[in-house]
């Protein structure tokens, strides 16, 4: 297996269809993350993304789009915020961790969500999650019947919910599309009231982030683009989420609602809408990501596995990250609330190291997390 490492720019037209058709394998699209329109809008704002081309003896094999940061260490283009990662490939098991280190001239790689239709690198994989799917292929009216079969309870107190607030407010009415920018803005403060209440990381101010949703609102209405929804409890914003679209996938990305409306379920009638309008937008299935929410087990109807792990060989950059592990494992013996600090600390720069390339800016962002 051979490689070349170059810039976004350098993939030639032949190339950028032959990437899209290998994220689209028998024309069924696995993930918009997997197309070249969302490397080419990372790339845009990131000085750091390269792009491993592969062959073999059989010609063009593979893609793999990533950050390039130093220090040896690469992470999957726009991870840990691209909720699918991965190969672009012919047959992405044909290639090993030592090929892709090999090819990205790395001494480590770390994922979150990397999908590999013929079941990952097990010695690689540290854990395994499902992204949750909706399959909307036979219209919405047909999922939800079959939906509210199996979970009775659920959408009885979902319609409940919808009959109290058009009692209180008037009409409910979802809207697809954002022209004016105030249903995002609304969702940026939302979300960034959410990140410092639960501590974590402000990803909505980060610049970088900042410009990457601001091309992909721009593109709204084309083929690859963000969308912004809204729910509306007559003439009150009450809950937006901002998702990706590609060909017939719609990616749930960054939901919130108005905490003052909770016990109206907003968020979850924003997503009923969705899925009642999906067809007007030639959607046939809705990727609620990771299912870690609760929520999330009365809508899916099958799940894509996702792995989170590393690659890894021997170097200062695999050094590093032994050490760390180590020191988590040692620290497992401390009392409970300081057994726990080294895997916290860990996680949060390598969250902050992800989204923030510079070290000047690194350095601000973690102190800043810790202080919350």
């Amino acid at each position: 297996m051979r490689a070349r490492i170059v810039s976004i720019e350098d993939i030639s037209a032949s190339e950028i269809v032959q990437w899209n058709d290998w994220a689209a394998p028998g024309g069924t699209l696995i993930s918009p993350y997997l197309r070249f329109e969302f490397a080419e809008t990372v790339a845009r704002t990131r000085s750091d993304v390269r792009v491993a081309v592969f062959e073999d003896e059989a010609g063009l094999a593979g893609f793999l789009p990533h950050h390039a940061s130093g220090g040896g260490v690469i992470r999957p283009i726009g991870a840990p915020m691209s909720d699918y990662q991965g190969l672009i490939a012919r047959d992405c098991s044909l290639f090993s961790p030592a090929d892709i280190l090999k090819g990205t001239d790395a001494s480590a790689m770390v994922f979150d969500n990397w999908f590999c239709a013929a079941g990952g690198h097990k010695p690689s994989r540290r854990s395994r999650d499902g992204s949750a799917v909706v399959d909307l292929s036979e219209g919405a009216d047909r999922y939800f019947e079959a939906q509210s079969a199996r979970f009775k309870d659920h959408f009885k107190k979902a319609r409940r919910r919808l009959r109290a607030a058009e009692r209180d407010f008037g009409t409910v009415a979802v809207r697809i599309g954002d022209a004016s920018g105030q249903a995002f803005a609304q969702l940026s403060q939302w979300k960034q009231a959410q990140y410092r209440q639960t501590g974590k990381l402000n990803v909505f101010g980060i610049s970088w982030v900042q410009d990457v949703l601001r091309d992909l609102r721009r593109r709204e209405g084309q083929e690859f683009s963000g969308i912004t929804a809204s729910l509306w409890f007559g003439d009150r914003l009450a809950a937006v989420e901002f998702g990706l679209k590609a060909a017939d996938v719609y990616h749930s990305w960054f939901p919130a609602y108005d905490p003052e409306l909770a016990k109206y379920s907003p968020g979850l009638q924003l997503l009923h809408g969705l899925f009642e309008q999906s067809g007007d937008y030639g959607i046939r299935r809705v990727d609620l990501g990771r299912t870690g929410s609760q929520y999330k087990k009365y809508y899916t109807s099958y799940e894509v596995p996702l792995d989170q792990g590393r690659f890894l060989k021997p170097g200062l950059a695999s050094l590093g990250i032994y050490s760390w592990e180590m020191g988590e494992a040692m620290a497992g013996h401390l009392p409970p609330k300081l057994a726990s600090l080294p895997t916290r600390l860990r996680r949060r720069w390598a969250q902050v190291s992800a989204f923030q390339p510079q070290i000047t800016d690194r350095m601000v962002s973690f102190a800043s997390s810790l202080s919350l």
